[in-house]
């Protein structure tokens, strides 16, 4: 089982528009929503991929229960931490040429006595769990070293941690050695203070990641792979997509894609390029199933191309 904590989870409600023109009205010409947060995302694609999942959120308000409600829908237990504040919502505008312009909520202020509840939540769910799943950004009233303290209850429960996270947050949560974290390009430049040109750039940051405590890192550098740098070595991994519908959530995926897989090693940096790759050819941030996975387009080598310039440098 695998168990998330999304400590800022939302509603997601995505407009789809011809164009974006500002001070006109806008007719959409479809919508949906969706329960999002990337913690949610992760626990989405892990029932995708026929693992249980248990999803830790605090929710509050009418957008709270529509986020449990639709996660019920998808077959995921949700494990709800009642606080006072409504649950955020976000705004998405699609538009026809693929353009996403994201309106971002900041979700409600958890007080210190709710902040708890998070915790003991956790604690209590984590009983069985193969992995506890920490992502996402923080909400008001919960400190950078948050993320630091969960990871060391985890550990003291015997429980592998992985933390998809960054800034201050990031950096402190490294003291207590998460068993992975997951930054993006930006993030991992964020984290080591340097713009980072090419593969060989990042891998040298990953490396310095674990310097500072990870134990592993798994890095997404968008279009032009994934990089992991743990105990069995430093692996690359790419694969080749024809067409790219949406990267909304192709990281979570990633993210999932690697866990279900056990987490170290070659085979899960592959399951996890096969998720991502998945995703991005799906519309919107709908999960990959299975029979969406293409894994004999998926490269995995220990000879990383240091060389290679990333297609968008990190800054």
């Amino acid at each position: 089982m695998i168990l998330t904590v999304t400590p800022n989870p939302s509603l997601d409600r995505t407009y789809e528009i011809p164009s974006l023109d500002r001070g006109e009205v806008v007719r959409a010409s479809g919508e949906r929503m969706d329960p999002g947060g990337k913690g949610v995302n992760v626990s989405r694609a892990v029932a995708a991929a026929g693992r249980r999942t248990v999803a830790v959120l605090p929710l509050g308000g009418a957008p709270g229960a529509l986020v449990a409600d639709l996660l019920d829908a998808q077959g995921i237990e949700v494990a709800p931490v009642p606080v006072a504040g409504a649950t955020r919502s976000n705004i998405a505008l699609a538009e026809a040429d693929g353009v996403l312009t994201k309106i971002n909520a900041p979700g409600p202020e958890l007080s210190a006595a709710e902040q708890e509840l998070l915790l003991e939540t956790v604690r209590r769910q984590s009983r069985g769990a193969d992995w506890i799943a920490c992502c996402g950004s923080l909400p008001r009233g919960l400190g950078p070293s948050w993320y630091a303290d969960l990871v060391a209850r985890a550990h003291t429960a015997g429980v592998r941690i992985a933390l998809d996270t960054s800034g201050p947050a990031l950096l402190r949560a490294l003291r207590e050695r998460p068993d992975v974290v997951k930054p993006n390009a930006e993030e991992l430049a964020e984290a080591v203070g340097r713009p980072l040109a090419t593969v060989g750039d990042a891998l040298k940051a990953a490396g310095e990641l674990r310097e500072r405590g990870a134990r592993a890192v798994l890095a997404s550098l968008g279009a032009d792979g994934q990089l992991l740098v743990d105990d069995t070595g430093r692996w690359f991994g790419h694969a080749r997509v024809d067409t790219v519908r949406s990267n909304v959530g192709a990281g979570d995926s990633s993210l999932a894609g690697f866990l279900v897989a056990g987490g170290t090693g070659p085979e899960a940096l592959a399951s996890a390029v096969a998720h991502g790759a998945a995703a991005v050819r799906l519309p919107g941030s709908v999960m990959p199933a299975p029979g969406d996975l293409d894994p004999a387009a998926v490269t995995v080598t220990a000879d990383v191309p240091e060389d290679r310039p990333l297609t968008e440098p990190a800054s």
